[in-house]
Protein backbone atom coordinates (compact mmCIF):
# COMPACT_ATOMS: atom_id res chain seq x y z
CA UNK A 1 0.00 0.00 0.00
CA UNK A 2 3.11 2.48 0.95
CA UNK A 3 4.11 1.88 -2.77
CA UNK A 4 0.78 3.00 -4.25
CA UNK A 5 0.97 5.58 -2.60
CA UNK A 6 4.32 7.23 -3.47
CA UNK A 7 3.56 6.14 -6.85
CA UNK A 8 0.87 7.95 -7.43
CA UNK A 9 2.05 11.10 -5.82
CA UNK A 10 5.05 11.12 -7.94
CA UNK A 11 3.17 11.00 -11.41
CA UNK A 12 0.41 13.63 -9.85
CA UNK A 13 3.94 16.12 -8.59
CA UNK A 14 5.66 15.35 -12.03
CA UNK A 15 1.97 16.70 -14.21
CA UNK A 16 1.54 19.65 -12.19
CA UNK A 17 4.94 20.96 -12.99
CA UNK A 18 3.55 22.38 -16.21
CA UNK A 19 1.12 25.01 -16.77
CA UNK A 20 -1.30 23.97 -19.43
CA UNK A 21 -4.70 22.77 -19.15
CA UNK A 22 -6.07 19.85 -16.94
CA UNK A 23 -8.79 17.83 -16.19
CA UNK A 24 -9.97 16.25 -12.57
CA UNK A 25 -12.72 13.72 -12.32
CA UNK A 26 -14.05 10.36 -10.78
CA UNK A 27 -14.75 6.87 -12.01
CA UNK A 28 -17.63 5.14 -11.85
CA UNK A 29 -18.28 1.43 -13.13
CA UNK A 30 -17.87 -2.36 -12.46
CA UNK A 31 -15.00 -4.71 -12.26
CA UNK A 32 -14.73 -8.19 -13.26
CA UNK A 33 -11.78 -10.66 -13.18
CA UNK A 34 -9.93 -13.08 -15.68
CA UNK A 35 -7.95 -15.93 -14.41
CA UNK A 36 -7.90 -19.29 -13.05
CA UNK A 37 -11.07 -18.92 -10.97
CA UNK A 38 -14.29 -17.97 -12.03
CA UNK A 39 -15.99 -16.72 -15.12
CA UNK A 40 -14.14 -16.56 -18.37
CA UNK A 41 -15.67 -14.06 -20.04
CA UNK A 42 -13.93 -11.03 -20.93
CA UNK A 43 -16.54 -8.17 -19.72
CA UNK A 44 -18.74 -8.72 -17.32
CA UNK A 45 -18.67 -6.98 -14.35
CA UNK A 46 -20.07 -7.66 -11.28
CA UNK A 47 -18.94 -5.76 -8.25
CA UNK A 48 -18.61 -1.74 -7.97
CA UNK A 49 -15.36 0.10 -8.88
CA UNK A 50 -14.65 3.54 -7.84
CA UNK A 51 -11.86 6.13 -8.34
CA UNK A 52 -10.02 9.26 -9.60
CA UNK A 53 -8.43 10.85 -12.37
CA UNK A 54 -6.06 13.53 -13.65
CA UNK A 55 -5.29 14.51 -17.12
CA UNK A 56 -2.23 17.13 -18.29
CA UNK A 57 -3.68 17.82 -21.71
CA UNK A 58 -0.73 17.96 -24.21
CA UNK A 59 -2.48 18.73 -27.95
CA UNK A 60 -5.73 17.74 -28.99
CA UNK A 61 -4.82 14.43 -30.13
CA UNK A 62 -3.19 13.26 -26.69
CA UNK A 63 -3.12 14.14 -23.00
CA UNK A 64 -0.70 12.57 -19.75
CA UNK A 65 -3.32 10.72 -17.44
CA UNK A 66 -2.64 9.36 -14.47
CA UNK A 67 -5.68 7.78 -12.08
CA UNK A 68 -6.50 5.74 -8.91
CA UNK A 69 -9.06 2.74 -8.66
CA UNK A 70 -10.72 0.58 -6.13
CA UNK A 71 -12.55 -2.18 -6.46
CA UNK A 72 -13.26 -5.53 -5.31
CA UNK A 73 -12.22 -8.75 -7.82
CA UNK A 74 -14.79 -11.54 -7.06
CA UNK A 75 -14.53 -14.85 -8.76
CA UNK A 76 -16.57 -18.13 -8.24
CA UNK A 77 -16.25 -20.91 -10.29
CA UNK A 78 -20.00 -21.36 -9.96
CA UNK A 79 -19.86 -18.47 -12.72
CA UNK A 80 -18.38 -20.59 -15.15
CA UNK A 81 -19.11 -22.34 -17.96
CA UNK A 82 -16.26 -25.04 -17.38
CA UNK A 83 -17.44 -28.51 -15.63
CA UNK A 84 -14.27 -28.81 -13.99
CA UNK A 85 -14.05 -25.61 -12.39
CA UNK A 86 -17.94 -26.08 -11.41
CA UNK A 87 -16.96 -29.31 -9.58
CA UNK A 88 -13.84 -27.66 -8.15
CA UNK A 89 -16.09 -24.55 -6.33
CA UNK A 90 -13.11 -22.40 -5.82
CA UNK A 91 -14.24 -18.65 -5.23
CA UNK A 92 -12.77 -15.31 -3.72
CA UNK A 93 -13.45 -12.09 -2.70
CA UNK A 94 -10.22 -9.43 -3.41
CA UNK A 95 -10.09 -5.52 -2.59
CA UNK A 96 -7.54 -3.89 -5.02
CA UNK A 97 -6.19 -0.44 -5.14
CA UNK A 98 -5.09 0.35 -8.63
CA UNK A 99 -2.45 3.05 -9.51
CA UNK A 100 -1.78 4.35 -13.19
CA UNK A 101 0.15 6.25 -15.53
CA UNK A 102 -0.24 6.31 -19.56
CA UNK A 103 -1.21 8.37 -22.56
CA UNK A 104 -4.36 8.18 -23.73
CA UNK A 105 -4.69 9.10 -27.57
CA UNK A 106 -7.57 10.70 -29.33
CA UNK A 107 -8.55 9.32 -32.74
CA UNK A 108 -9.93 13.13 -33.90
CA UNK A 109 -8.78 16.39 -32.49
CA UNK A 110 -10.45 17.14 -29.29
CA UNK A 111 -9.72 20.83 -28.42
CA UNK A 112 -11.02 22.26 -24.88
CA UNK A 113 -10.84 25.92 -26.05
CA UNK A 114 -13.55 25.29 -29.00
CA UNK A 115 -17.16 26.65 -28.41
CA UNK A 116 -19.12 23.53 -30.58
CA UNK A 117 -19.53 20.58 -29.10
CA UNK A 118 -16.90 17.92 -29.52
CA UNK A 119 -16.87 14.08 -28.95
CA UNK A 120 -14.03 11.31 -29.98
CA UNK A 121 -13.17 7.90 -29.76
CA UNK A 122 -9.90 7.34 -27.49
CA UNK A 123 -7.57 4.48 -26.51
CA UNK A 124 -5.57 4.78 -23.40
CA UNK A 125 -2.75 2.90 -22.46
CA UNK A 126 0.52 2.77 -20.16
CA UNK A 127 1.50 1.25 -16.64
CA UNK A 128 -0.23 0.14 -13.63
CA UNK A 129 0.66 -0.78 -10.43
CA UNK A 130 -2.41 -3.13 -8.43
CA UNK A 131 -2.38 -3.86 -4.70
CA UNK A 132 -3.98 -7.01 -3.74
CA UNK A 133 -4.16 -9.19 -0.70
CA UNK A 134 -2.36 -12.67 -1.16
CA UNK A 135 -3.89 -16.06 -0.02
CA UNK A 136 -4.53 -19.68 -1.35
CA UNK A 137 -6.54 -22.65 -1.73
CA UNK A 138 -6.13 -26.09 -0.23
CA UNK A 139 -8.27 -28.90 -0.93
CA UNK A 140 -10.72 -28.25 1.85
CA UNK A 141 -10.10 -24.41 2.65
CA UNK A 142 -9.25 -20.67 1.92
CA UNK A 143 -6.88 -19.50 3.53
CA UNK A 144 -5.77 -15.80 3.87
CA UNK A 145 -1.65 -15.14 4.31
CA UNK A 146 -2.97 -11.46 6.22
CA UNK A 147 -0.40 -10.07 3.47
CA UNK A 148 -0.59 -7.73 0.37
CA UNK A 149 1.54 -7.43 -2.84
CA UNK A 150 1.78 -4.98 -5.23
CA UNK A 151 1.93 -6.13 -9.14
CA UNK A 152 2.68 -4.23 -12.40
CA UNK A 153 0.70 -4.84 -15.22
CA UNK A 154 -0.45 -3.09 -18.80
CA UNK A 155 -4.00 -1.57 -19.03
CA UNK A 156 -5.83 -1.08 -22.34
CA UNK A 157 -8.56 1.02 -22.43
CA UNK A 158 -11.15 2.01 -25.31
CA UNK A 159 -13.42 4.68 -24.53
CA UNK A 160 -15.68 7.43 -26.39
CA UNK A 161 -15.98 11.22 -24.75
CA UNK A 162 -18.09 13.90 -25.41
CA UNK A 163 -18.21 17.61 -24.41
CA UNK A 164 -21.32 17.50 -21.44
CA UNK A 165 -20.98 21.06 -21.07
CA UNK A 166 -18.23 23.72 -21.31
CA UNK A 167 -16.19 22.31 -18.76
CA UNK A 168 -17.52 18.98 -18.15
CA UNK A 169 -16.37 15.83 -20.28
CA UNK A 170 -18.60 12.67 -20.05
CA UNK A 171 -16.83 9.50 -21.31
CA UNK A 172 -17.81 5.47 -21.35
CA UNK A 173 -14.58 3.22 -21.49
CA UNK A 174 -13.74 -0.60 -21.26
CA UNK A 175 -10.16 -0.79 -20.13
CA UNK A 176 -8.45 -4.30 -19.13
CA UNK A 177 -5.37 -4.81 -17.33
CA UNK A 178 -2.95 -7.62 -18.04
CA UNK A 179 -0.74 -8.53 -15.52
CA UNK A 180 2.69 -9.51 -14.03
CA UNK A 181 1.56 -12.18 -12.09
CA UNK A 182 -0.36 -15.19 -11.71
CA UNK A 183 -1.47 -14.86 -8.22
CA UNK A 184 -4.41 -12.25 -8.05
CA UNK A 185 -6.15 -15.39 -7.66
CA UNK A 186 -4.22 -17.36 -5.53
CA UNK A 187 -3.14 -19.65 -7.80
CA UNK A 188 0.72 -19.69 -8.10
CA UNK A 189 1.43 -18.47 -4.45
CA UNK A 190 4.83 -17.33 -4.09
CA UNK A 191 5.00 -18.58 -0.23
CA UNK A 192 8.46 -21.02 0.23
CA UNK A 193 6.74 -23.15 3.10
CA UNK A 194 3.99 -24.40 1.15
CA UNK A 195 3.93 -27.14 -1.39
CA UNK A 196 2.94 -27.76 -5.18
CA UNK A 197 -0.21 -29.08 -4.24
CA UNK A 198 -1.52 -25.71 -3.72
CA UNK A 199 -0.31 -24.44 -7.16
CA UNK A 200 -3.32 -25.11 -9.82
CA UNK A 201 -4.34 -23.54 -13.02
CA UNK A 202 -2.62 -22.20 -16.70
CA UNK A 203 1.11 -21.29 -15.04
CA UNK A 204 1.51 -19.89 -19.04
CA UNK A 205 -1.01 -17.06 -18.95
CA UNK A 206 -1.44 -14.38 -16.34
CA UNK A 207 -3.86 -12.91 -14.79
CA UNK A 208 -6.53 -10.16 -16.24
CA UNK A 209 -9.15 -8.07 -14.67
CA UNK A 210 -11.27 -5.42 -16.27
CA UNK A 211 -12.92 -2.06 -15.04
CA UNK A 212 -15.65 -0.82 -17.45
CA UNK A 213 -17.60 2.13 -16.19
CA UNK A 214 -18.32 6.24 -17.16
CA UNK A 215 -15.87 8.96 -16.16
CA UNK A 216 -16.74 12.30 -15.43
CA UNK A 217 -14.16 15.04 -15.59
CA UNK A 218 -13.74 19.14 -14.72
CA UNK A 219 -11.60 20.86 -16.99
CA UNK A 220 -9.65 23.81 -16.15
CA UNK A 221 -6.12 26.07 -16.97
CA UNK A 222 -5.08 28.57 -19.60
CA UNK A 223 -5.34 27.90 -22.85
CA UNK A 224 -2.27 25.40 -23.89
CA UNK A 225 0.19 26.79 -26.84
CA UNK A 226 0.13 22.96 -28.66
CA UNK A 227 2.93 24.69 -31.54
CA UNK A 228 5.97 23.10 -29.45
CA UNK A 229 4.64 19.38 -29.57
Amino acid sequence: MKSITIFTGLLFISSLSFSQIYEIGGFVGGSNFIGDVGSTQFVNPNKLAFGGLFKWNRSPRHSLRASLIYSTLSADDAWSSDPRREVRAYSFNASVLEASLGIEFNFFDFDLHMATPMSTPYIYTGISMVNHPNFYFTTIDFVSEKTRSDSFGIPVILGYKTTFTTHLILAFEVGARYTFSDNLDGSDPSNEGLNNSVHFGNFNNNDWYVFSGFTLTYTFGRKPCYCNF
